[in-house]
């Protein structure tokens, strides 16, 4: 069973744009916009073709032009988020951002530092699936495939080690008879431990050697079924990813 999910996760990690090109990256940038349901239910504006970069190394994230023109919205991990003007100012930060989740305000509204965490880890993983899956600490799960509208569906179940910030730490990975990731299943546990989501892949472009999809849309589930039709929770668009090389 073991020898099935190396495989499986080697094909998706060559159909992505393989383990050595990863290798030599130090991170990516992408202009995105993302809309949907949880932004409006926490009070959070849409993101219109925002900047951002992503390190391929270790959790860490940069949103730019974050609440002001010339700002910075920097997530470091776990440890820390914080909020940078033009000048390298920090205008406001928090240490253990996921810990602030559990206050009751946080049920009903997210303030810049909230979204900034949640945004930060989030949009991170996102960008670096499947190569997130190369690092050292992960367990692995075979199960059972599904026969989708364009063939075979090979699913591997993940538990995240502790050391990076995820949604939840058990995700399930879906991937098409290509290699490509069609869909991930989690529980967004800062929102809360009942929101458990299905979170769509499609219409994938190649941006200089890195594979990723271009569209992802996020939908509640119930435990043990599909994707509910309703609402929306995320609406991801991306415009464009630009690999950036790390220093020889």
């Amino acid at each position: 069973m073991q020898h099935d999910v190396q495989a499986i996760l080697d094909k998706a990690i060559a159909a992505h744009g393989g383990a050595d090109f990863w290798r030599e990256l130090s991170g990516v940038e992408a202009r995105l916009s993302a809309a949907g349901f949880l932004f409006t239910t926490k009070g959070r504006p849409p993101l219109r073709h925002m900047r951002m970069w992503a390190s391929a190394t270790e959790p860490r994230f940069t949103f730019f032009d974050y609440l002001q023109p010339g700002w910075r919205g920097e997530w470091i991990g776990d440890a820390e988020v914080r909020i940078v003007d033009a000048e390298g100012n920090v205008v406001s930060r928090r240490e253990r951002p996921r810990e602030a989740f559990r206050g009751l305000r946080r049920q009903f509204r997210w303030d810049a530092l909230d979204f900034l965490y949640f945004g930060g880890y989030a949009t991170w993983n996102y960008l670096t699936t499947p190569f997130l899956l190369l690092r050292p600490g992960f367990e692995f799960e075979l199960l059972s495939p599904l026969k989708g509208s364009q063939g075979r569906i090979e699913r591997i179940a993940a538990v995240f080690p502790p050391d990076i910030p995820t949604h939840s730490r058990r995700q399930v990975f879906y991937f098409d008879e290509s290699g490509l990731l069609t869909r991930l299943d989690y529980t967004a546990e800062v929102v809360g431990n009942w929101a458990r989501a299905a979170h769509l892949c499609e219409d994938y472009k190649d941006f200089g050697g890195l594979k990723a999809p271009t569209k992802r849309r996020v939908w509640p589930t119930l435990l043990g079924s599909g994707p509910l039709p309703f609402p929306n929770l995320v609406a991801l668009d991306i415009d464009d990813i630009s690999p950036q090389r790390a220093a020889a």
